[in-house]
């Protein structure tokens, strides 16, 4: 399940590995135009790195060196060696912090080492360089201006996706994951990588023993997309176990709407896609009739618990407050139209519930008692 889901965002990650333009006046004149002429058309990445690393040792301060730079660590990232990669881009970055394409290259890197914290810092800069251009960027006039705008929006969204990809690979650490969900949820809330890692994330907070962290993350992240499926459910929950039941009503809601319109993704099979849409539409129906019913609002209670029980069956508390709060709604309906058959409704809920083990059934029992003597029942 785990790499279909990974095949799929590569599939949507936009095509930011195209190679770095040098976007200075080469004066062939020159020694050092003569050396970086010959690495612009080296083919050969071993006689390319060699031609770099001279480069850089005899011109640090040059104005070409960032993009000499970005070969070098494109070359070790293609050959694996990513602490060489680290390396060059450290120095490059030191000396011209404010170049995207070392920022991306050596991000590369980190990615390639699967260091959290590297990997984290790398996706910042890079982020922050990206959005910085971004903001300061007119309208392109010619084609090689769109092109390089098109690149450096893809070094912003893949500044994204490397945090993703890497807290998708580390699902057994709870507290890496959660560190990077809370690295890009920082970043960029509203990155598209935000609602497929949200439900991870947020487990993962809890997970690590940041209990106390969730709810708030949950409720950022649910303000901040009405298609967090995951983050609405959760947020929702909180607001149900804090009492707070329009709030409750509404995160779950939007939760159902949320999960309703969202397409399989490619790569995940009918049967798992179907059935965690059936789990978190269930939990959701579940959450929104709880909390309508603590409203007294039978009419919507009645309606999302009745969604909600195929999908949470296999959870015998939710299953029988389900029936609990399906009991209290259908009598109180009943009773305010005097229609005996949805009475009976109320009842069989209750009946249902009182055969269940759960901290509900002593009370359902007693209803089960007392409408039975209302309709005149006597067994």
């Amino acid at each position: 399940m785990k790499s279909c889901l990974l095949g799929l965002v590569l599939l949507m990650l936009p095509a930011t590995a195209q190679e770095q333009k040098q976007r200075f006046t080469i004066n062939v004149g020159t020694p050092e135009g003569q050396m970086l002429q010959a690495i612009g058309q080296e083919a050969d990445d071993q006689k390319k790195l060699a031609l770099a690393q001279d480069f850089l040792d005899k011109y640090p301060k040059h104005e070409g060196a960032g993009w000499v730079t970005s070969q070098l660590v494109a070359i070790y990232v293609t050959q694996k060696d990513y602490d060489k990669g680290l390396e060059a881009g450290d120095k490059a970055f030191a000396n011209d912090p404010n170049d995207l394409d070392v920022a991306y290259n050596t991000l590369k890197a980190a990615q390639g080492k699967e260091d959290p914290e590297l990997v984290k810092t790398w996706s910042a800069r890079a982020s922050q360089i990206a959005r910085k251009t971004l903001a300061s960027t007119k309208a392109p006039a010619d084609d090689d201006e769109k092109q390089r705008l098109e690149y450096v929006k893809g070094v912003n969204t893949f500044a994204d996706y490397a945090l993703y990809d890497l807290a998708l690979k580390l699902q057994g650490n709870p507290k890496q994951l959660a560190d990077l969900g809370a690295a890009l949820e920082q970043q960029n809330i509203k990155s598209q990588y935000m609602p497929l890692l949200s439900g991870l994330y947020l487990n993962a907070l809890t997970q690590s023993g940041q209990q106390a962290k969730t709810c708030p993350a949950a409720e950022k992240l649910a303000a901040a997309s009405s298609k967090d499926a995951e983050a609405l459910v959760i947020a929702a929950d909180c607001n149900l176990r804090h009492n707070s039941f329009d709030r409750s009503a509404a995160n779950a809601t939007r939760a159902v709407e949320a999960i309703a319109t969202r397409p399989k993704p490619e790569g995940v099979s009918d049967a798992d896609w179907a059935s965690k849409k059936a789990a978190l539409m269930g939990r959701a129906n579940w959450i929104a009739g709880i909390a309508y019913g603590s409203q007294q609002k039978y009419g919507p209670a009645d309606k999302a618990l009745r969604a909600a029980l195929p999908s949470i069956k296999g959870d015998p508390q939710l299953y029988a407050l389900a029936l609990f709060h399906l009991g209290l709604a259908n009598y109180n309906l009943g009773k305010a139209i005097g229609d005996k058959s949805k009475i009976r409704e109320g009842l069989n809920y209750f009946q249902q519930c009182s055969e269940m083990t759960s901290n509900v059934q002593d009370q359902a029992s007693k209803n089960v008692r007392t409408i039975k003597g209302e309709l005149g029942i006597v067994k």
